[in-house]
């Protein structure tokens, strides 16, 4: 027979637990916050939310599988038609946990848990580093220095550079970049 091996027991046996936490789930769904010992709060929370999670799939078999575990049928419509509109922008996090010091009689811990029913902004996607088209590199010719050419070579290079600096610019539309092709060109020189 299974038994529940997670958290603290809430009661003599697995059925009376079962059917503790089904009672606490429904409660929590028909008055949207209740207020419970600490320990049956947490144990709630992903029970709860996983019935949550089958609301907003919202097909005929997750409602059969919520009906399955919390058996009155008006929680289950509830559940389904009200509070799962509420929540289908939030990826989790559908139930909130807030303490509330000790109970009088025996000095239970006490804490309120609640549906977060407020609406969510849904986080920015960060974009993509690449996202414009960018323009194709231009290669630029190695050129070599020699001592005896050097002066011929001027006038050649000169006229070599303005040609590469017309492609720049033609490739990239933009002028600034011709003159750092050139400007470079004549540091190469140098």
């Amino acid at each position: 027979m299974p038994k529940p091996t997670k958290g603290p027991r809430l009661g003599g046996g697995p059925a009376h637990e079962r059917l503790m936490l089904a009672n606490l789930a429904a409660a929590l769904f028909t008055h949207k916050s209740i207020k419970t010992t600490e320990t049956k709060a947490k144990r709630l929370r992903p029970y709860a939310e996983r019935l949550i999670t089958f609301a907003k799939r919202g097909d005929l078999h997750a409602r059969r599988r919520v009906l399955a575990v919390i058996g009155d049928k008006t929680v289950v419509h509830e559940l389904f038609t009200e509070i799962a509109p509420l929540v289908a922008e939030r990826e989790g996090g559908y139930t909130r946990i807030t303490k509330l010091g000790f109970r009088k009689g025996d000095n239970a811990p006490m804490a309120q848990i609640e549906l977060v029913l407020e609406p969510v902004a849904p986080k920015a996607k960060p974009a993509k580093k690449a996202e414009a088209p960018k323009a194709a590199p231009v290669e630029e010719p190695v050129v070599e220095e020699e001592a005896p050419e050097a002066a011929a070579e001027d006038t050649a290079s000169e006229e070599t550079t303005a040609a590469e600096a017309e492609v720049v610019e033609e490739a990239t539309g933009d002028a600034e970049a011709a003159e750092e092709t050139t400007a470079e060109a004549e540091a190469e020189k140098a």
